[in-house]
């Protein structure tokens, strides 16, 4: 493969065989960027002179035989949301322009303790608000597959720039589904580590809280970056490192032969395209002939229609927190209307009116079961593998908010909302979930299949998605460039 295109796993690899150097890495990138990033525009920030002086320091400290980290010398990105010193952090906002971080955010912080060299950030939908990719300041961000299309949000920018071999690896964050719908839009992979496995401070415009369901994690060209990216940014901080030290459980199988793999390829709280579910099926196939135990059946035992509320709820709860009080205002005018005519919601977003502390105090209390539920469930099931998103990457389409927004789904336009009950399957009972390519659609477009553990199996997740790359398929570069 075109060394554009491979893995981090094997740059690195290739670093330390001296068949390159970083410096010669970064320039190959640089180049395409500057070449092929204008009709991208997925990295919107670039630091190529800084990245200049740490690539030929780490190249300097190789001669020294002075390895610095598992990612030594490796050129890469992190989502404009983190913090990196001496660069802006807007989150796609205009009142945000000026914003220069003084400090890196913890996890680019550990990236470059690996020994990564940052050369820049990629592209965000406003207050990382969409599925889609663009904000006033840094403008669209487009899927190379397909320049007409959306990369997917809230880190499009992270993955068309991974896809079209701009990078060596990125880093991203997830709330709503924004690690793995662009991995599922744009044929890469994202894993969404369990709730609380790596530290979140420093993403965000002002220094805050850790805020409920959202994560930081790796995104990458093959599995065995996502466990690279994993291992170097997971553990605790702050007070809690005092105390704690975290050891994620290794998978317990060798291979895909008594793996044991729940299946479910449709709900009715957010109906799949049947490409979607024909590609998840075909990865199902796939591992019973591998010898791995498969149920399409099994369930646990949760009533999706209160996933679908709760995602919306507490979702919305978290990502209010956020909000100036000029935005959450209109966004709260704006929702009154839409709400109203919902029956899913409480009265009060019927109203307009955000969640009162109790609505969250009972929403959750009711994740508490989930997560009870989903423990019984997964004793006797290793993960479920599931749909990313119900389509494909749809059009560019800026018209209307995505609350609004409307997406072919099997010949029908329904609402584009409610596949936040896919990300919320997992988001919101702290899982970790896995996105890997499952297939094409006809059109010839990425589909990623979910794969979902018990709250700090991550690695299992990610090792299923390694057996699947192995076997059934992986990376493939896209048509442009």
């Amino acid at each position: 493969m075109d060394l554009a295109y491979a893995s981090a796993i094997d740059l690195v690899q290739g670093m330390r065989e001296r068949r390159y150097g970083s410096r010669e890495l970064l320039e190959m990138y640089i180049k395409r960027v500057e070449s092929f990033d204008g009709r991208l525009n997925a990295l919107v920030v670039r630091d190529f002179e800084r990245a200049r002086a740490a690539a030929d320091e780490a190249d300097a400290a190789l001669v020294r035989g002075q390895l610095q980290g598992p990612l030594h010398g490796l050129p890469m990105t992190v989502k404009e949301s983190f913090d990196v010193a001496g660069l802006p952090t807007t989150w796609g906002h205009t009142a945000q322009r000026s914003n220069i971080a003084a400090n890196d955010a913890e996890a680019v912080r550990r990236l470059k303790a690996a020994g990564a060299v940052i050369f820049g950030k990629t592209n965000v939908p406003l207050m990382l608000a969409d599925w889609q990719s663009f904000n006033e300041i840094h403008g669209t961000t487009s899927n190379p597959w397909d320049l007409s299309r959306t990369p997917g949000g809230s880190s499009g920018g992270s993955a068309a720039a991974l896809a079209a071999g701009l990078v060596g690896l990125e880093y991203g964050s997830d709330i709503g589904g924004s690690l793995r719908i662009p991995a599922h839009f744009c044929g890469i992979y994202a894993h969404k580590p369990t709730w609380g496995v790596v530290p979140p401070a420093g993403h965000w415009i002002t220094p805050g809280p850790r805020t409920d369901i959202s994560v930081v994690g790796p995104m990458g060209r093959s599995a065995a970056d996502l466990e690279l990216g994993l291992a170097v940014t997971a553990g605790t901080d702050s007070a809690e490192a005092r105390a704690y030290h975290l050891q994620l459980p290794p998978c317990p199988h060798a291979g895909m032969r008594g793996f044991r793999v729940a299946v479910l390829l449709d709900a009715s709280e957010a109906e799949v395209d049947d490409e979607i579910k024909n590609a998840v099926d075909a990865v199902a196939r796939f591992l019973e002939g591998e010898g791995a135990k498969v149920s399409r059946d099994a369930r646990p035992d949760i009533d999706f229609k209160t996933v679908a509320r709760d995602a919306t709820l507490l979702i919305r709860a978290t990502t209010s927190g956020r909000m100036p009080e000029a935005d959450y205002e209109r966004f709260q005018h704006e929702r009154a209307e839409l709400d109203a005519s919902d029956d899913r919601y409480p009265a009060r977003f019927a109203r307009g009116i955000a969640a009162t502390h109790r609505d969250w105090l009972q929403a959750h209390m009711r994740r508490y079961h989930m997560q009870k539920a989903w423990e019984h469930f997964f004793a006797d099931w290793d993960v479920l593998i599931c749909p990313a998103a119900s389509t494909v990457a749809f059009k560019h389409d800026h018209s209307q908010p995505r609350h609004e927004r409307r997406v072919l789904v099997n010949g029908r336009l329904l609402p584009s909302i409610d596949q936040v009950f896919w990300a919320g399957l997992a988001g919101i009972s702290y899982l970790p979930a896995t996105v890997a390519p499952a297939g094409r659609s006809r059109e010839g477009l990425p589909i990623g299949v979910q794969i979902i553990g018990r709250q700090y199996a991550d690695l299992t997740c990610i090792a299923l998605a390694r057996m699947l790359e192995q076997g059934f398929r992986g990376f493939e570069p896209p048509p442009y460039p």
